[in-house]
């Protein structure tokens, strides 16, 4: 007799297995890396923005599962959707009908961006990016994107050709034909469009590695050329879009900037069901999809699942109704003011940046002969070690849950869930301080970890 599934009596039952299994399984290096920095824990319930681990210490998430959780883990109202979708038993997925929850979230989704006239819904961030990817490039007749040095855009081959980690390119080549310009650059984007072959330049209004905002003027500039010559410009507001930054678009913090083509995914999925939206201009639409011969040139298998739509449409009324967008402005005014204040206090700490809740802390090389001689030893064994010495005693110590931006980079990056309120903000500046404090006053344990990231960093080479 065939047993029952049970999810519940699964996971009791082989759920202490978890990181054995990945290592033997998945990638064997997650493991390995949580280990070596004490990021093994075993968390068993979660809550808007916080969680729990097994021995019930609370947690503070400032890190939103990379921003996918925008509402925090089990909002009840997004909760509620996917049960009610579920118990509606709908014909999902049938593809030859045009069900209502696409379009009834493509039509709240352009409520946000009056300019843009259609939407095409994938699965994730990257594929929002390839299709923007393919859509310039069909909708021009031109084979060239431009990206901005240091972005990030994804890891499928089409976003990685537009990813300016060399990290993450590396062993990947060919990649399709596309070039670099400075973030900012305005001059260096004019050399590349004069030469008649760009489709379009992809950009992060504020880059996720870190936590870079294109200068003021930029984007509308930018805007401009583009169009002067025939291309577009594609908006990648995967982690920077619905309300991360105060506005509900990142590119809203500059008058007259009305992209081309808009990506986002992440937040739009309320932490649930994958999902990811390219946002665009009718004209572009009707250049790809020019004639029903093209019906399905551009198709995703799970596009516009009912799950995804159901949470998509709860996302954009929790929005609303709790006004979470005002909160992220404010909230992250708080946070970023309080940090701020700490830059004259510490000659460690080099800078505070970002905009809402997306917010770069940046350390840099002390004055002081003892403590540089101690941030010398950390640079020449692998830049970024620093960071990494402030976020495990974050975690360790005081159970708040951060980032370091980016490969060797030394830079911390709070992307909390935008729903954390200004307690949430003050427990983190608290923390901050007396981690920052050990550091400036020799605290033992601290620079005894940084020898240990050391001695890891030259095993690795």
């Amino acid at each position: 007799m065939t047993k029952e599934f049970d999810l519940a009596a699964l996971l009791a039952e082989r759920g202490a297995e978890r990181y054995e299994l990945h290592a033997r399984h998945l990638n064997h290096q997650l493991p390995r890396m949580l280990r070596t920095i004490g990021f093994d824990k075993v968390y068993e319930r979660a809550e808007g923005a916080h969680f729990w681990d097994t021995d019930g210490n609370d947690y503070l998430d400032m890190l939103a599962g990379f921003g996918v959780m925008g509402l925090g883990r089990h909002h009840p109202v997004v909760r509620k959707a996917l049960h009610d979708v579920l118990d509606a038993s709908l014909a999902d997925l049938t593809r030859f009908d045009c069900p209502p929850l696409p379009g009834l979230l493509a039509e709240k989704l352009l409520s946000y961006s009056p300019h843009l006239d259609r939407v095409f819904f994938g699965n994730s961030g990257t594929e929002a990016v390839e299709t923007a990817l393919k859509f310039a490039r069909y909708a021009t007749g031109r084979p060239r994107v431009l990206y901005c040095s240091h972005a990030f855009h994804g890891l499928t081959t089409g976003s990685l050709s537009v990813n300016g980690e060399e990290g993450f390119r590396k062993g990947f080549a060919p990649l399709l034909p596309d070039t670099p310009v400075p973030l900012g650059d305005v001059d260096a984007l004019a050399r590349e469009l004069r030469k008649g072959d760009v489709a379009a330049l992809i950009v992060e209004p504020i880059q996720g590695k870190g936590v870079h905002e294109a200068p003021p003027g930029y984007l509308r500039a930018a805007q401009e050329l583009l169009h002067r010559h025939k291309a577009l410009l594609i908006a990648d507001e995967v982690q920077t879009g619905l309300g991360r930054t105060g506005k509900f678009y990142a590119f809203q913090h500059e008058d007259g900037v009305e992209p081309d083509l808009v990506c986002v995914a992440k937040a739009l999925s309320g932490g649930y069901v994958p999902v990811g939206a390219t946002l665009g201009k009718d004209w572009i639409f009707q250049k790809v999809y020019s004639s029903m011969d093209r019906v399905q040139v551009h198709s995703a298998s799970f596009g516009s699942n009912a799950q995804a739509m159901a949470a998509g449409l709860a996302v954009l009324s929790v929005m609303e109704n709790e006004e979470i967008v005002a909160n992220a402005a404010a909230v992250g005014e708080r946070l970023k003011a309080r940090l701020a204040e700490l830059v004259d206090r510490y000659e460690l700490l080099a800078d505070v940046r970002g905009r809402g809740l997306m917010i770069g802390i940046e350390f840099g090389r002390p004055r002081s002969l003892g403590l540089r001689s101690r941030w010398t030893m950390l640079q020449t064994a692998r830049k970024g070690l620093f960071a990494q010495m402030v976020v495990v005693p974050l975690l360790q110590r005081h159970h708040v849950l951060t980032q370091v931006s980016g490969d060797h980079l030394e830079v911390i990056k709070l992307i909390p869930p935008l729903i954390v309120d200004t307690a949430d903000a003050d427990r983190f500046v608290d923390a901050f301080t007396e981690v920052m404090d050990d550091a400036h006053n020799g605290g033992g344990l601290m620079w005894d970890f940084g020898k240990t990231l050391v001695r890891q960093a030259v095993a690795n080479r």
